[in-house]
């Protein structure tokens, strides 16, 4: 199973976190709109206790006279009054009077939740006087100023202070960066595709180089076909065949992931280059014993390493003394001398792998690696990979594009001599019998895991049998040893 690159990771941690905060978002949203609304602790409700001199309520029936004794100030808890005790006496009744009673909060009666109360209170002897806002209204004595404090107050509690803007700080941040994700997925879409585009009309189109060493361009039959073929936001690819000494050529285009925010972000802490790769699928009777391979030092060392043909045949060869060759940043990898020799030409050195044509023309190159060798269907492979400059500097890797059609007539006619035919052949026979080794490996520890996984159950079905049932398997293994045993003797007093 292939590693998870830190690119991935990286993007899937802040896939999480994004979902986790808009879950967060609808999460606080919800709570917020179903908090529970308890009935009874209105501050409205508590201005409602207020004596009204023209309305009068149902009156429970008359008791006797209840006087309210005057408080001293040791009984006193609460701050003192400022104004004279003339203003706090309440009013006297007249009993010859024909007024109505006013009415009071004791009009409207709950006998199950004020109990050990006395139900018989007169609301004519009560006078209530409200203090409980700090107001020096007399509101029992003035009924306009008592309609005056409830509208007052009412107004007051449909007043609701305005929220502030960081009350609003989540949503913000989450609607911000959703914005942003949806402007950079559409621009980083439209970059990749101007850079494809850049690059297909510079070396695809009439009179370019494929044009020129090709017969058939794009992934089509017709000549209305697309050059391109895009296969993701980043991924596209060029198809080109009709030439000798190779069934096809594909190129592919892997561009940075401008498309995600994401990976733009990360590709600003890790850059990382837009590549091209060439695979050139040569022909069986086009391709001598040739395995080869050319980058840049680390590269190389890494390559030799983990790439299996490169692995097996070839080896990192030193600069030759008195000879042209290529810069010190490259290393050569290949099979023998003679061959890394014979592949790396004047021309080649004089075009791009000079010392002075390399600091010019070279440095959009990554690797190249010829072998005959290849895993998979098509074994006799070029595959040649580049770095793809900006769109207005596409002119910069003509050199680097030159190299295909030279390497795929130069290998098609590179014939090895005998010397070296007799070593590579040795190579790879001896490379033949390690891998029918390692077949034969493989298959005697697939027998012994089978035979194992088989004995394991046998065991298992002989443990869950009972003591009755295995006397009568014994009985039946003795008598065919037995019956065995006696064949075999009768085949030896016969000779």
């Amino acid at each position: 199973m292939a590693k998870r690159s830190p690119l991935s990771r990286f993007r899937r941690l802040l896939y999480v976190i994004t979902i986790l905060s808009v879950f967060f978002l609808l999460l606080h949203r919800i709570s917020a709109t179903n908090e529970p609304h308890f009935e009874g602790f209105d501050a409205d409700e508590d201005d409602e206790f207020v004596i009204e001199s023209n309305d009068v309520g149902p009156v429970r029936s008359r008791t006797p006279h209840i006087s309210l004794s005057e408080p001293t100030s040791e009984s006193l808890h609460g701050p003192p009054n400022p104004k004279p005790d003339s203003e706090i006496l309440p009013p006297v009744s007249d009993p010859n009077s024909n007024s109505k009673p006013a009415s009071t909060s004791f009009d409207y009666w709950d006998e199950d939740e004020f109990e050990g109360i006395p139900q018989d209170l007169s609301p004519e002897n009560i006078a209530i006087k409200e203090s409980a806002t700090g107001s020096d209204f007399d509101l029992s004595s003035d009924p306009e100023k008592s309609d005056l404090g409830k509208d007052l107050k009412s107004e007051a509690s449909d007043v609701r202070p305005p929220k502030n803007l960081m009350s609003y700080s989540i949503e913000i941040v989450c609607v911000t960066f959703l914005v942003v994700f949806a402007i950079n997925y559409f621009t980083g879409k439209r970059e990749n595709e101007n850079l494809a585009l850049a690059w297909a009309s510079k070396f695809a189109t009439k009179d370019s180089i494929f044009e020129k060493n090709f017969s058939l361009l794009g992934v089509g039959e017709t000549e209305d076909s697309p050059l391109l073929l895009k296969e993701g936001n980043n991924v596209f690819k060029f198809y080109a065949s009709g030439r000798r000494f190779c069934s096809g050529l594909l190129a592919t285009m892997e561009l940075k992931s401008r498309h995600d925010l994401i990976s733009r972000l990360y590709n600003m802490v890790v850059p990382c280059k837009d590549v091209i790769t060439f695979e050139v699928y040569m022909n069986d009777d086009a391709m001598d014993q040739v395995v080869f391979a050319l980058a840049r030092k680390k590269l190389a060392k890494t390559i030799q390493k983990e790439v299996r043909d490169l692995q097996r045949f070839a080896a990192l060869v030193p600069p030759p003394s008195g000879k042209k060759w290529v810069p010190e940043e490259l290393q050569v990898v290949s099979e023998s001398k003679e061959v890394a020799g014979d592949l790396i030409t004047d021309a080649v050195l004089d075009q791009v792998f000079g010392d002075k044509a390399f600091e010019k023309f070279g440095k959009d190159f990554i690797s190249l690696h010829f072998s005959d060798q290849h895993l998979g269907s098509n074994k006799k492979m070029l595959v040649l990979k580049f770095a793809l400059p900006d769109a207005n500097h596409m002119a910069d890797m003509s050199r680097l594009i030159a190299l295909v059609p030279y390497y795929i007539d130069l290998i098609g006619r590179y014939k090895l001599s005998s010397q070296a035919r007799s070593k590579t052949e040795a190579a790879r026979l001896k490379v033949a019998q390690e891998i029918y080794k390692e077949l034969q490996n493989a298959r005697q520890e697939a027998l012994q895991q089978k035979k194992a996984e088989q004995r394991k159950k046998l065991e298992e079905a002989q443990s869950k049998l009972s003591a009755e049932a295995l006397r009568k398997k014994e009985a039946k293994e003795r008598a065919r040893q037995m019956k065995k045993s006696s064949s075999k003797l009768k085949i030896s007093r016969a000779n």
